[in-house]
């Protein structure tokens, strides 16, 4: 391992940091808001601290190994907690470093809940960033970063694995920096066209820019204190509905199919997987809330896509009070969230491909169980997956489970009740946003305690980089030599 690399690339993260904050200052001087000194002191702060960094740790000539992308991903993420939150302190938005960081893990790691009591009254200032922080944070920091590394004479496979979502972190394109570029080439492009539509629909310029930020990265932080529901618009819901749906499928396929693989979505496993359980969910919950809509099939129809996709893509935008649904539709959005998007998504959770896996993994001990002699290996797409890859994913899958269910305990400890406690956490560690109980997509977290905030920003980390990246670090022999 290599301190003064890691230190030296970890300027650059800043460096890259403080640049995206001239854009809500741009904003704010836009709309003639008071607070661009605020937007100043964070962008000197942070740029300063990049700098001192760069200036003071010199970068070792040799590749960066795998120990150098993990240390290098996960305290870059920490980095951007921190300072992405001195916007929020320094404007007056908070005044405490726990709410402003809790604000801040949310915007990166595209999880939406938030500690805003009332979104409304903020300048547009602090909601550009709050939306630009998910946009960001959505292709990942350390991603846009990579497709500069040559520029600085790094190499960023070990960067990739580290940060990438998923069971295996595949290129685009033989070099890494290209396929940083491509992503994010497909990521704006898409972004660009969200855009057009929700101004076709009639939001406003700001608005569109934000909700299309929010959409692209299933982050969910909305400009109005009732997310969609504001609009009463089905057109916008449809078409944000639309979206979430594709920034929940493996960015590779849009890659592909831009290119011209027009079969490359209907041909991936995963992604037919991800379509079926949104069109299960959504039937089931369209069925069970018939009865109290007065058999108004369409607005069924139309409420519970929205929902099964927001939550199953992580989203966790709302256009409805979904606490006010039966029981059973509840408890179905409770186990999307544990479900997730795709790998190479900007959807959280445990991801549709573990999922599918674990599942075909069952399947084939209870066939073993009744032909035990047979050899039947576990196969995606054809391919036989190795032993490797199903250890990994049943490791993370326990991971997984067992920090929801230690934090959920934690949480409960500090004064939450029972459904609070269990979805906070399920909402968080599954990067969603909006729970039930006391934290429901009409409410909000900032009258959790301070502790509970901070075990529930550990917990958007840790879901946001899925798990290892985070937990090998607290190993002591990953620091040994």
């Amino acid at each position: 391992m290599s301190p003064s690399t890691i230190l030296n690339l970890l300027g650059y993260i800043n460096l890259f940091l403080a640049g995206s904050m001239f854009f809500p200052l741009l904003v704010n001087w836009i709309y003639g808001e008071p607070h661009a000194r605020g937007f100043l002191l964070s962008i000197a702060s942070t740029a300063l601290s990049g700098l001192f960094l760069i200036l003071a740790f010199k970068r070792s000539s040799r590749d960066l190994s795998h120990r150098d992308g993990f240390v290098i991903v996960a305290f870059g993420w920490i980095s951007a907690t921190f300072f992405g939150g001195l916007p929020y302190l320094f404007t007056g938005t908070f005044d405490s470093l726990v709410d402003a960081c809790f604000e801040a893990a949310s915007g990166f790691t595209t999880t939406g809940s938030t500690v805003l009591t009332d979104v409304e009254k903020n300048p547009y200032g602090v909601l550009f960033w709050r939306a630009l922080t998910q946009w960001l944070g959505g292709m990942g920091i350390i991603l846009l970063s990579m497709a500069f590394l040559p520029f600085l004479g790094v190499g960023g496979m070990q960067l990739y694995k580290a940060e990438v979502p998923g069971p295996t972190a595949d290129k685009l394109t033989p070099r890494i920096s290209h396929t940083a570029r491509v992503l994010w080439q497909v990521y704006i492009l898409i972004s660009a066209v969200q855009v057009f539509v929700l101004l076709l629909g009639g939001m406003n310029l700001f608005d569109s820019l934000c909700h299309t930020f929010t959409t692209m990265a299933t982050g969910g932080f909305s400009t109005k204190n009732i997310s969609i529901e504001h609009y009463r618009s089905p057109f916008i819901e449809y078409a944000i509905t639309f979206f979430m749906f594709v920034a929940g499928a493996n960015f590779s396929l849009h890659y592909q199919f831009l290119k011209g693989n027009f079969r490359a979505l209907g041909q991936d496993p995963e992604f037919r997987f991800y379509s079926g359980v949104v069109l299960l969910a959504t039937l089931l919950i369209t069925v069970n809330l018939l009865p109290g809509l007065s058999g108004d099939i369409l607005k069924s129809f139309r409420l519970a896509i929205f929902q099964v996709v927001s939550i199953q893509t992580t989203t966790g935008y709302s256009s409805v009070d979904f606490e006010k649904w039966p029981a059973f539709s509840q408890y179905a959005l409770l186990a999307l969230m544990f479900i997730g998007g795709c790998a190479g998504s900007t959807g959280g959770a445990i991801k549709c491909i573990r999922i599918y896996v674990l599942i075909k993994e069952a399947a084939r001990e209870l066939y073993r169980l009744v032909h035990p002699h047979a050899v039947a290996p576990v196969k995606l797409g054809g391919k036989v997956l190795s032993q490797d890859t199903l250890n990994g994913i049943r490791a993370l899958f326990f991971l997984y489970i067992g920090i929801f269910l230690l934090a959920s305990l934690a949480v409960s400890f500090l004064g939450a009740d029972i459904v609070t406690s269990v979805s906070a956490v399920a909402t968080t560690i599954g990067n969603t946003g909006p729970g039930l109980g006391e934290v429901g997509p009409l409410d909000n977290f900032a009258h959790l305690p301070a502790a509970s905030k901070w075990i529930l920003t550990a917990c958007m980390l840790f879901g946001r980089l899925e798990i290892y990246t985070l937990l090998v670090l607290l190993f002591p022999e990953f620091w040994r030599k």
